[in-house]
């Protein structure tokens, strides 16, 4: 087959890359598509140095660093690529990939790591974080995204099959889009990652600086707790705002190497993680290196996290509110409880990349040998039509028989 692959955008090797990365592993050979590809020539290793065919947004005034405002513009740039010569399609969505447009003999099957956060659900919470939930700017701005939803319901009845990178998401995709998705855990390289069994006093986070991530409250909880040292790892726009709220005991490292974060993952008490995210890749790789987790007790961390109360062997500590306060006493609980690295280590294990290319690959060879991708689609999935026409079968002969 003739494999054609998409991603949103090729700006930075991040979590939605890490999948893009082992998705290629299996397709070697496929084609890559993207609305912008400004990765630097050190990072393109992992999409082994493939050209990229991308879009008229790669064109456009300084779409290098303001590429996200191109937002309204990339449904219209996503289904200007001509992918009729392809059988399989592939695309890796958190955004517009899954928009391609593709005909009724090929098969589109979409690794789906969110529906548009800040088009849907998220949508309140994004624009006030940016200021735009208010004024002319905010009107224009609900406007668009009112428009991308429309855009984004349309576009998922030319998806075949979906999958999803956690249960959580799965549930965002029915919610959204009414379509079931298989849950593929992403990778975690946890090879990568070694174990360390002896802590050292101090709690680490890493993540970069956005308002999501609730970096500002971890450090505000600290500020709380000036007996207990946390070192903070990251860069972003939110920076100089968390540094002015770091206390003494506070430690901005900034954007470090991936050595210099590995080191402290092995070596902290704790990795608090504070967001509520799709899946959460920086936890499990926490605990790969032995250490427990500190987690917001919502959307993937669930699922990546065993929680000290609801497992028998558990790998971290649930809080439910995203206040200092609440993570404050989330801080002071854990120093309660015992947590074996092992627990943590083995727990890490089970989200390998070797595990995600397997599933993966089932998955997409399921569909293409079942010849699914011939059969019609309908606002009904199979096993009701069938039903429905076996009953209508069985209505008939019995008005024969009569």
């Amino acid at each position: 087959m003739k494999v054609a692959i998409i991603h949103d955008w090729l700006v930075v090797y991040s979590g939605a890359e890490k999948v893009l990365e082992e998705i290629l592993k299996l397709y070697p050979d496929a084609d890559l598509f993207s609305t912008i590809d400004y990765l630097e020539e050190k990072d393109r290793k992992f999409i082994m140095n493939k050209e990229v065919k991308t879009t008229f947004i790669q064109k456009l005034p300084f779409s290098k660093s303001k590429y996200r405002t191109y937002l309204p513009f990339m449904p219209l740039a996503i289904e200007q690529l001509d992918l009729s010569s392809y059988d399989l399609i592939i695309s890796s969505s958190h955004a517009v990939a899954k928009g391609v447009i593709t005909g009724p003999d090929q098969l589109h099957i979409s690794y789906v790591h969110s529906p548009i956060r800040y088009a849907w659900d998220l949508q309140h919470q994004y624009l006030k974080e940016a200021g735009l939930d208010k004024g002319i700017r905010g009107y224009i701005t609900k406007f668009l995204l009112h428009r991308i939803r429309d855009w984004d319901y349309r576009t998922a009845n030319g998806v075949d099959f979906f999958m999803a990178n956690s249960d959580f998401i799965g549930k965002r995709i029915w919610k959204v889009y009414k379509r079931e998705a298989r849950t593929v855990y992403p990778p975690i390289d946890v090879s990568g990652f070694s174990f360390h069994r002896e802590k050292e006093d101090f709690y680490l986070t890493a993540s970069r600086m956005v308002p999501y991530k609730k970096i500002d409250k971890i450090v505000e909880a600290f500020s709380l707790m000036p007996e207990k040292q946390l070192i903070v790892i990251g860069d972003g726009p939110d920076f100089k705002k968390i540094k002015a709220k770091a206390g003494a005991n506070v430690t901005l490292m900034g954007y470090q190497s991936f050595e210099v974060l590995k080191d402290h993952m092995q070596r902290a008490k704790g990795f608090i993680f504070a967001a509520e995210e799709d899946f959460g890749i920086t936890p499990l790789e926490a605990q790969a290196c032995g250490t427990p987790v500190i987690a917001y007790g919502k959307g993937g961390s669930l699922e990546t996290v065993n929680g000290y109360k609801e497992s028998e062997y558990p790998t971290g500590y649930f809080f439910y509110e995203q206040t200092a306060q609440a993570i404050k006493q989330a801080v002071e609980e854990f120093e309660q409880l015992d947590f074996l690295p092992a627990n943590c280590r083995n727990h890490a294990l089970k989200f390998s990349p070797e595990r995600f290319r397997y599933e993966f690959k089932q998955f997409v060879d399921d569909k293409v040998t079942k010849g699914y991708k011939q059969k019609p689609k309908g606002r009904l999935n199979q096993s009701r039509i069938k039903t429905f026409t076996i009953a209508d079968v069985q209505w008939a002969k019995r008005r024969a028989i009569g």
